[in-house]
C-alpha cells in the first residue's frame, strides 16, 4: 500500500499532467518510489513514463519501451519541472488522438 505522501503526489502529478495536455485520458498511480504515467484507454491503463523520486523532492523521468526496458529521459527536476519534460519529450505518446 503507497504512503499518503505517494497517493497525494500522484495526484498532484495528475492534475499538473491533466492541465499541461488540455486531456482527462492520463492517470498517474504510485509504485514504490515511482510515479506511473498511464493513458487510459477503453478504461484500460497502459504504462507510457514514470517519474522516479531520488531525494529531497528531486525527480528523474524515463520512458517504457515497447519490449518492457525503461529508458531514462534527460534531465530531472522537481516533480513540475519532471512533468514538464515528460510532456516536452513524449507528448505524442501521451495524445488520445493516438490510441
Amino acid at each position: 500500500m503507497p504512503s499518503p505522501e505517494a497517493v497525494h503526489e500522484a495526484a498532484t502529478l495528475q492534475d499538473e499532467l491533466r492541465s499541461l495536455l488540455g486531456h482527462q485520458k492520463v492517470g498517474v498511480r504510485p509504485y514504490g518510489q515511482h510515479l506511473l504515467i498511464q493513458m487510459l484507454t477503453d478504461d484500460e491503463p497502459h504504462t507510457v513514463a514514470r517519474l522516479t523520486n531520488h531525494g529531497s523532492k528531486h525527480y528523474g523521468a524515463a520512458f517504457r519501451t515497447h519490449s518492457g526496458r525503461w529508458e531514462p529521459l534527460p534531465g530531472g527536476g522537481s516533480r513540475t519541472e519532471a512533468a514538464e519534460l515528460v510532456v516536452t519529450l513524449l507528448g505524442a505518446y501521451l495524445d488520445p488522438v493516438n490510441y
